[in-house]
């Protein structure tokens, strides 16, 4: 088998299907989650599991009631794309897209038994206080896959050894594989599946964060008017969540010179993975060489570079604003019907006043944020590093949105169709973003040459 290809045996197991997912959720014993822990990653999970009070309350569980373990805890979630079902309830499955597919939940409970298996296999208890995370894990596992090995064949099965406890597994697959529809909308599904398996606990990181004061700056550079309706601390009142700015954020900082070690989430994650930007964003700023730590455990910036790259993201929201407002316009002056959009609701139909995501003025139409990511992205193409590492505007972006933007959409306009007006879609894929980026250049270059 490569190292993505598993073969998963469940104790006991139901099917359960709804739309384009099909749920299979049972118990599976310890020892035939092995083939999990040697091909999963945690690249689909927005969080990377680290060692701490909770895997050490997992560990404890397992060896003092494991019978009652499968009942404590919500257990691991999986995706696999590819699954075929085979005879005892034996399921062979490949994971072919790691940042969508693997453990979507329940990384720490994943670790917590990597750990429990490795002790009980003979490694060394000072060896594994050194493991602190998840990458840090799976190095370990590799190193003494040999003990492991040992360990299920002399550990007889149904003797109530280190590798029988059960534990509770969902492995959600395509219902019609075969179908290349239903197979899409399966993989889109995966994204808000799992965004919604780790909100509470997204919710909890948030509040950390801005206890921390890694949003300190950003939140100075966000105009007062929009930063004032900012949930910065959690259930404060605010009706814009800090996860959206932190993900608009990502736009210039993914443009900026960033700390060896840290890379950008995907241009997409800006829309479908706010989780995943929200932890990069603390990451970045949690990074020496980014903000000083200081006595009281907050974090002070320092980089010039990211500092100039926040400065810009403080203007990402009202920019949004103004490309939310004029799209609608912009299509129907490239022959395009917008309310006629399946994702579309035209103002003279709807009780509230539909208003802009973040500043709240009054819009024409209401419409899923979907369509305005990608051209928000776009304005990438107006950022230039200066020689000091400084990240600045070539251009006045308001000014270049409301010159240019119905050239763009003229190009843009045909990934609306070849979307079917699916926001969603559009909002997910990559090549929207190519696209729009695509679109800022060719006006950009327009406007130099005709300078």
């Amino acid at each position: 088998m490569n190292p993505n290809e598993l073969l998963i045996r469940f104790e006991t197991v139901d099917r359960q299907t709804e739309g384009p997912v099909t749920r299979l959720i049972g118990f599976a014993r310890a020892r035939n989650l092995l083939p999990l822990l040697d091909a999963a990653d945690l690249e689909a999970n927005p969080r990377t599991a680290k060692v701490g009070q909770i895997t050490a309350d997992i560990i404890e569980s397992i060896q003092t009631s494991p019978q009652l373990f499968p009942f404590k805890t919500k257990g691991i979630l999986v995706a696999s794309a590819n699954c075929r079902e085979l005879e005892r309830r034996r399921y062979h499955m490949t994971f072919e897209n790691p940042a969508i597919e693997g453990i979507l939940d329940g990384g720490h409970n994943t670790l917590a038994i990597g750990l429990h298996i490795l002790g009980a296999a003979g490694v060394e208890p000072k060896e594994l206080k050194k493991v602190k995370s998840w990458p840090e894990f799976k190095i370990a596992w590799g190193a003494h896959h040999d003990k492991v090995k040992e360990l299920k064949a002399t550990a007889v099965a149904g003797e109530g050894g280190p590798l029988d406890f059960l534990v509770p597994l969902e492995v959600l697959i395509p219902a019609d594989p075969d179908d290349e529809i239903e197979l899409e909308a399966f993989t889109s599904s995966l994204f808000e599946i799992c965004a919604a398996r780790n909100n509470n606990r997204q919710l909890a990181d948030e509040a950390k964060a801005n206890k921390k004061g890694l949003y300190d700056y950003l939140r100075e550079q966000v105009p007062s008017d929009i930063s004032k309706r900012v949930e910065w601390k959690s259930n404060d009142g605010g009706d814009v969540k800090v996860r959206d700015i932190v993900a608009l954020s990502w736009i210039p900082l993914a443009v900026a010179a960033l700390p060896d070690g840290l890379s950008a989430p995907r241009t997409a994650d800006i829309y479908s993975g706010k989780g995943k930007c929200s932890m990069a964003f603390d990451a970045l700023m949690e990074h020496p060489a980014v903000s000083t730590q200081t006595g009281d455990g907050t974090f002070e910036l320092h980089n010039v570079a990211i500092a100039s790259a926040l400065k810009i993201a403080g203007d990402m929201p009202a920019l949004f604003d103004q490309l939310y407002a004029a799209f609608p316009g912009s299509y129907n002056r490239n022959q395009g019907s917008f309310g006629l959009l399946r994702a579309v609701t035209p103002a003279d139909k709807l009780k509230a006043k539909p208003r802009t995501p973040y500043g709240k003025t009054n819009s024409a139409y209401r419409y899923p944020d979907g369509f305005i990511v990608p051209l928000a992205v776009g304005l990438r193409a107006l950022l230039k590093t200066e020689t000091d590492g400084k990240l600045v505007w070539k251009t006045d972006p308001a000014e270049f949105i409301e010159k240019h933007l119905d050239e763009i959409v003229r190009k843009y306009k045909v990934l609306i169709q070849a979307f079917s007006g699916d926001a969603q879609k559009i909002g997910k894929n990559e090549g929207s973003y190519t696209l729009a980026l695509d679109a800022f250049e060719t006006e950009l270059l327009k406007l130099a040459q005709n300078a």
